[in-house]
């Protein structure tokens, strides 16, 4: 059997961290997913998925994450259903994505250039069998074509004129 869930889109509103009563961090988040088609009108639809985030991942979401920001959820859909205590003939089902991992969706330069607070550092949750995660900064991003070919000196590279002459 196989259950898997992998989407990317912007946050609806700020996640929310809350606890259980046994002290368990949870976080319940919308996110904004464009659909790959236009409708008739030539606008693409969005659908607004329900994301429920637990333990190290609900905390790193609510520390990282902020409406608006773009994010990338890998995780499992689940359904359940309650009864409307008011109207007890009424049942409502829930569909929801459980996160598994939660990564950025954009760059910290992409993020500010469309008017998103940024978060102060990268990082992407890498667990563990203890569970924890551990934070891992990404490199820099280089926006200066100019300055990347600048760098270096180039007298120290031979050109290679044929495939056949190629070492490896």
């Amino acid at each position: 059997m196989l259950n898997k869930v992998i989407i990317m889109g912007r946050l609806t509103a700020d996640p929310e961290l809350r606890q259980t009563p046994n002290g368990v961090s949870t976080c319940q988040f919308n996110v904004a997913v464009d659909r790959n088609y236009s409708g008739q009108n030539g606008e693409r639809q969005t659908d607004f998925i329900t994301v429920v985030a637990w333990r190290q991942t609900a905390e790193f979401v609510s520390r990282f994450f902020s409406k608006g920001k773009m994010i990338i959820v890998e995780g499992c859909l689940r359904t359940r259903t309650y009864d409307d205590k008011r109207y007890p003939e009424v049942k409502h089902y829930v569909t929801e994505v459980y996160a598994d991992n939660v990564m950025f969706g954009e760059t910290k330069a992409a993020s500010m250039a469309s008017g998103n607070s940024a978060p102060q550092q990268f990082a992407q949750p890498q667990y563990g069998n203890t569970g924890n995660y551990v934070q891992q900064s990404q490199p820099p991003v280089q926006n200066n074509a100019q300055e990347a070919i600048s760098v270096g000196d180039m007298e120290e590279f031979e050109e290679v004129v044929s495939d056949q002459k190629v070492p490896f």
